[in-house]
This record gives C-alpha cells, structure tokens and sequence, in this order.
C-alpha cells in the first residue's frame, strides 16, 4: 500500500518562499558617489586630488609660480594703464583740471602742460630733452598761445626772483620753464581766485601759454636753483609802449 504524499506545513512553505525570494547581501561598502550626479562626482574627485598634491613637497614651488606670475600680469595692467590712460568723453576731459597727456601732466586753468626732464616724450637720447615749444603746445591741446615765433627771449629767475607779473595786449606767448622749482601764473577768470597755478618741479619741463589780453607770472621758489625761461610772441614786442600791463597781481 503506497504512503500518501506528505503534506507541508504552512510554516515550512513560507519559509520556502522567503529563501527563494531573498535580496543577496553586498560585503562591499556603499560607494558614496553612487547616487551622485557625474559632474558633482567629478567635481569631487578633482578637489581630492588637488589636496592630494598640495601635500606634496613640490606644491610650494608651484604655486609661488603662479603667484609671481599673476603678480607680474597685474603689474603689467597698471603700467599699461599708467602709460595708456583710457580716454573719456570730450566733456570729462575739459572737466578735468589737472590730467595725464601722454607722458605729462595737463592742467587747462592754467594752460600749462608739465613732463619729467627723463620722460620720452620730450628725452629723445641720451644727450637729455629737447623740444618745440610751439609744437608741443599746439599737439598738447593747449590753446592761446603763439602759433609762431617773430620774437623770443631767454633768461634765468633766481631763487626768489619772478618773471612777468603783467598783461599783454598785443601778442600771443608761449614759454618753456625749467630748471628749478617755480610757479605759473595765469590770469583766469574762471577760477575762484581769478587766477590760476601750478608749480613745476626742479626736475619737471614745463610748457605754458598766455593769450593776449592774459595777465602771467613765472615765480622761483626753489631755496637754492636758478630756473630757466625761454618765451616766444607771435609779435614783435616793444616794451616801452602801452599794450602792455605792469605789476598785476600785489602779493608777488
């Protein structure tokens, strides 16, 4: 007589099925980019390796690399901006009083363009500088003064002595100082004081004109140096007749 067939538990049937359907366990960590977007993963591995190599002895050497050379680019920029000003609007440039020409200093109150003795613009060897006043005013934006040269005179000022100090009617002059430290003069209405300066250096060229009708005074106020001055009028001058103003301004 055969055996009936054995019947399962519902207990050992269960069990059965759970051993068929069971999720394999990983011995293996999580990998912590798993679930990371490939970029940030990326991103991640870059800042990894970067501290990796800054421990590296060699890494100092590198970046004081890149620190002189971006420290070099920056000094270049500001040289070149120096060198190279930007220009403005033709309305903040006459705003301006006193701005960068080229290689000098423009102060238009005072009709005066200013250069170091060694600038370039002016120093065209090694023999020291040399100029066309008239030129050099007429390319320098300065106005009013003379477009030609039918008389010239040239002097010193001594420490303490003054120049001028008077208004001509009948001519245009243009004048270039150097020398010593001195200050122009220029009658200018409109400035507060009614008149306009700017001190040239001991070691600064200075071009400056006075339209006529315009009071001026050269004043060397350097304790020890003897300035020089060369003036040149697009008229002959006589100084023995009345176009011309003496003694304008009283605290010179």
């Amino acid at each position: 007589m055969a055996n009936p067939p054995s019947r399962r538990t519902s207990s050992s049937y269960s069990s059965s099925i759970n051993s068929h359907y069971q999720l394999p366990i990983s011995d293996s960590p999580t990998n912590p980019f798993q679930w990371q977007n490939p970029t940030t993963a990326r991103v991640a591995t870059l800042v990894n390796s970067l501290k990796f190599f800054l421990r590296k002895p060699h890494a100092f050497p590198f970046l004081l690399s890149i620190f002189l050379l971006l420290t070099w680019i920056s000094l270049r920029l500001r040289h070149h901006h120096h060198t190279n000003p930007s220009s403005a609007s033709s309305s903040n440039f006459n705003s301006m009083t006193l701005q960068q020409f080229h290689g000098g200093e423009m102060n238009h109150d005072a009709n005066l363009v200013k250069f170091h003795s060694l600038s370039s613009d002016i120093a065209k060897d090694k023999r020291g500088w040399l100029i066309d006043p008239v030129s050099l005013a007429l390319k320098s934006g300065i106005s009013g003064g003379a477009v030609s040269c039918k008389s010239a005179h040239v002097g010193e000022i001594r420490p303490g002595a003054m120049r001028g100090n008077h208004r001509h009617h009948s001519c245009n002059e243009t004048f270039v100082i150097w020398g010593a430290k001195t200050i122009f003069r220029l009658e200018n209405n409109r400035v507060d004081k009614g008149y306009a300066e700017v001190t040239v250096g001991a070691d600064e060229v200075a071009v400056a004109t006075s339209p006529t009708g315009t009071a001026h005074a050269i004043v060397n106020i350097d304790p020890l140096g003897t300035a020089f001055l060369l003036g040149c009028q697009d008229s002959i001058m006589d100084h023995n007749d009345t176009t011309t103003d003496y003694r304008i301004w009283k605290d010179l």
